[in-house]
């Protein structure tokens, strides 16, 4: 088969085309997956780059979120057929595992999976949409409905929200009836924010965001009861790095950081005044459930939520679409078909 193969870390250098690589072969557990579309996240910039205390089975085909149509059934496997349309919960929740990392996954033509990571997919929901769905959608529906609990007229900032998670909390804090306040780095990306909904957005390459926040919001101030208490009541931050601290400084007393990763560095300096000072809570999400999954399929149908796939790239530029979304030139996912 046709796959985007990893055998070393490195650059976008290190990916090769190949046209020969093995075929799967199911185990009695597992189906083959006919590879319709495959999406990008900022993981498989990670796994590609090297992560500590991770180590790959190389060859690897990376590629975490995979929809497709099953082509071969294992021995033991029951309720799935030939031709139905699967999406795949990335994580194998019985034996441990993630697809794209400890197991060959959505770049290439085709993909082993065992049964029990299938979700049927509606015949409503394309399989670019499904494709964009678990990691990056999964992840954010965990965060702002479980975790975070975003309450309508609550004040909500979202960094990083151009990117697959970012659109995805824009749209559940609009949904949840809160003012959505976005970061963007640019006029264009600010645009298609406002059409989902943001309802004010800070160009952070021009403007300070604590500054902007403070100018637009008014400035927090730590007497509870306060007639004009200023700030925000939710701040999304997953890039970390230099943004840490400042988020921190936007907040609104018992306030609520909520964090699902750190893409611009998981070791930020940290200031704790504003913690206990302000009494505010950082909340932390892991991933995602299956059942977040399911309620992402049901409003993706029932169009309540919009997936935002910034571009569909062939397989044989799956390195430049990764690129791409690690140059951070995209609004929404990347979705290699």
């Amino acid at each position: 088969m046709k796959a985007l193969v990893l055998r070393e870390h490195g650059d976008n250098d290190k990916f090769t085309l190949e046209h020969d690589f093995p075929d799967p072969q199911p185990g009695e557990g597992d189906v083959i997956i006919a590879v319709k579309a495959a999406s990008l996240n900022y993981h498989d910039i990670f796994t590609r780059r090297g992560m500590p205390g991770i180590n790959l089975p190389f060859p690897i085909i990376i590629g975490l979120d995979v929809a497709g149509e099953i082509i071969s059934v294992g021995s033991k496997v029951q309720g799935w057929n030939i031709g139905d349309r699967v999406v795949v919960d990335p994580i194998d929740r019985i034996n441990g595992g993630l697809i794209g990392e400890t197991t060959h996954g959505g770049l290439a033509e085709r993909c082993r999976v065992p049964a029990h990571q299938l979700i049927r997919l509606p015949d409503s929901v394309s399989y670019a949409d499904a494709a964009a769905l678990p990691v990056a959608y999964g992840t954010a529906w965990r965060m702002m409905q479980s975790i975070g609990r975003i309450q309508p007229g609550e004040k909500v900032l979202i960094l990083g929200a151009s990117g697959g998670v970012g659109v995805c909390c824009v749209q559940l804090a609009k949904l949840a009836g809160a003012t959505v306040i976005a970061c963007a780095g640019s006029e264009q990306k600010a645009e298609r924010l406002k059409a989902l909904g943001a309802d004010d957005v800070i160009l952070y390459q021009n403007d300070d965001f604590v500054k902007a926040v403070w100018q637009r919001y008014g400035k927090p101030v730590r007497r509870r009861g306060s007639a004009e208490p200023g700030g925000v009541d939710v701040v999304v931050n997953f890039t970390g790095g230099d943004t840490w601290v400042k988020s921190l400084r936007v907040l609104r007393v018992g306030g609520r950081v909520l964090t699902c990763g750190a893409t611009a560095g998981f070791n930020p300096p940290e200031d704790l005044r504003y913690i206990w000072t302000y009494e505010l809570q950082i909340l932390g999400s892991n991933g995602w459930e299956r059942e977040d999954l399911h309620a992402l399929l049901d409003a993706v149908e029932s169009q309540q939520l919009k997936v935002i796939i910034d571009r569909q790239w062939p397989l044989e530029q799956g390195a430049q679409a990764l690129a791409s979304l690690e140059q951070r030139q995209v609004v929404g996912k990347v979705v290699v078909v």
